[in-house]
């Protein structure tokens, strides 16, 4: 199997919100949209990342009314404490400070305002 691109779907109430949320905070573009519907990428093609407002039909009945929840979308970054420098500067939410796990990872959390995680990394020899 070859895999060319890698992109996730969320279901959101608010589909702007989000949209915005990564265009202002982690530098995607928005590449498609419609109502209720919007696709975003990023120039390296890190992954592209799709919003579904909960209720549309193109979804399947049984997922239609359910919301992104659980659900983290981890970034790996370079700089970790300049990302979450730069992030409170802007006044993007952490909501989970700078920490470091003992399997040598480097992370913190942001929330954005459909109440989806992002976790940006840093991995670091434990």
């Amino acid at each position: 199997m070859r895999i060319s691109s890698s992109a996730v779907s969320l279901t959101v109430d608010d589909v702007p919100a989000s949209s915005k949320f990564l265009a202002t905070h982690f530098g995607f573009t928005e590449r498609m949209s419609a109502d209720g519907f919007a696709s975003l990428g990023r120039d390296d093609n890190a992954m592209d990342v799709i919003f579904l407002r909960r209720g549309l039909e193109v979804l399947p009945e049984e997922l239609r009314d359910r919301h992104a929840s659980g659900t983290i979308v981890a970034f790996v970054v370079d700089d970790l404490a300049a990302e979450h420098e730069r992030l409170r500067a802007e006044g993007a939410p952490v909501t989970l400070p700078p920490r470091e796990e003992p399997w040598g990872e480097r992370l913190f959390m942001v929330t954005d305002p459909n109440g989806i995680v992002y976790e940006l990394v840093e991995w670091v020899t434990p």
